[in-house]
């Protein structure tokens, strides 16, 4: 009898162990599988054909994005020699022309700090945000990485309508999938 009991605590406790390894594991594996570093536009164009685009759009969203542009601002982190921060900026640049919204550079200390104040890990430039001009601290986060303009898109009009009422839960569903393409870290051996 007492050797089923220990032969059912071991069992219980490798089972217990092994959960807490695999967790252990697959929280590693998680941020390795959702940060994409890339140094040259090849790997970024690879990372990028990877990415649903967005195809159905409310009826309401050109009148929407159009119609808010007075009041809402969109800040957007960058380093020099930053891939994915000029393939952003770009596309940031198409919908400003679109839409009439103003764009800023948020400086990386600025962009760190507004990500450790939501519990986001920094993983590295570009990171976009959308708030009202009149308020600073009213950030929604829309983009870590590059992305493609339908989904920026996509996201600034959610971030809009959160801002504007619409409940948090809705937004934050749609907006969970940043893409994670980011620049490489500056390397240690540049001067």
């Amino acid at each position: 009898m007492s050797r089923a009991i220990t032969l059912i605590i071991l069992v219980a406790l490798s089972a217990f162990l092994a959960g807490r390894a695999s967790a252990e594991i697959s929280r590693e594996t998680a941020m390795r599988a959702a940060i994409h570093p890339v140094a040259n536009s090849v790997a970024m164009d690879a990372w990028l054909h990877r990415v649903p685009a967005t195809r159905d759009f409310p009826p309401d969203f050109a009148d929407t994005l159009k119609g808010e542009a007075p009041a809402f601002m969109i800040e957007a982190s960058t380093s020099p020699g930053c891939l994915p921060c000029a393939d952003v900026w770009a596309k940031l640049g198409m919908f400003r022309a679109h839409y009439g919204w103003r764009v800023a550079t948020l400086s990386r200390e600025d962009a760190m700090l507004r990500s450790g104040r939501l519990g986001l890990p920094w993983v590295g430039d570009p990171v976009v945000w959308v708030r009202p001009i009149a308020d600073p601290n009213r950030t929604i986060p829309i983009a870590v990485g590059t992305d493609l303009l339908p989904n920026l898109a996509r996201n600034i009009y959610l971030a809009t309508k959160m801002l504007t009422g619409v409940r948090a839960a809705v937004g934050v569903r749609a907006m969970s999938k940043f893409t994670g393409i980011v620049g490489m870290p500056a390397s240690s051996s540049r001067r």
